[in-house]
């Protein structure tokens, strides 16, 4: 049953880097990386829905992330967004197909934490209102391995350092009818 369609899924109107500590973004958090436990407990690392179809933006849905630094500015920092929606016969979230995936994009040197996003342009089936999420996998490699993955779904109550809308927006889920 086909709950809408994905026309595209385009950058976030910005991306930001900040420091995970007082320093200026090309200081080293630390000489030594944290404890993989730390990266994955961080407070730094969310995922929120900043765009739920405003007025500026019909029928658009953001997902922006944060992802903690890892202190090392050989590593890199990658992000992959997903929307998914609530099915209402199962109560399950379900991947959206065709288009609602960014695959792993990099971000930028894990010297410092960095928030990026993706907006997704839907076509609601009229009629049918449905409930989405997004779902962020965050990953930190060194060269081609992977050190650390973690996915979270989107909660609210995150600031993201640009492209909400309006500004400061940020849910857990975004309803379109």
């Amino acid at each position: 049953m086909a709950v809408l369609a994905v026309l595209g899924a385009t950058p976030a109107l910005a991306t930001s880097t900040t420091p995970t500590t007082p320093s200026t973004p090309s200081t080293p958090v630390s000489k030594a990386p944290p404890p993989p436990h730390a990266l994955l407990e961080s407070p730094q690392l969310w995922a929120t829905i900043d765009v739920c179809n405003p007025a500026d933006q019909l029928n658009t849905v953001g997902v922006r992330g944060s992802i903690p630094g890892d202190g090392h500015a050989k590593d890199e920092l990658y992000m992959r967004f997903r929307l998914q929606y609530l099915d209402s016969t199962t109560g399950q979230w379900v991947d959206l197909a065709n288009g609602a995936d960014s695959g792993f994009l990099a971000v930028g040197a894990a010297n410092a934490s960095r928030q990026t996003g993706r907006s997704f342009q839907l076509v609601p089936v009229a009629g049918k209102p449905v409930t989405l999420r997004g779902v962020v996998s965050f990953q930190w490699r060194r060269g081609a391995r992977v050190e650390h993955a973690i996915s979270r779904p989107t909660t609210a109550g995150h600031k993201s350092l640009a492209g909400a809308d309006p500004a400061d927006f940020s849910a857990a889920e975004c309803s379109l009818s």
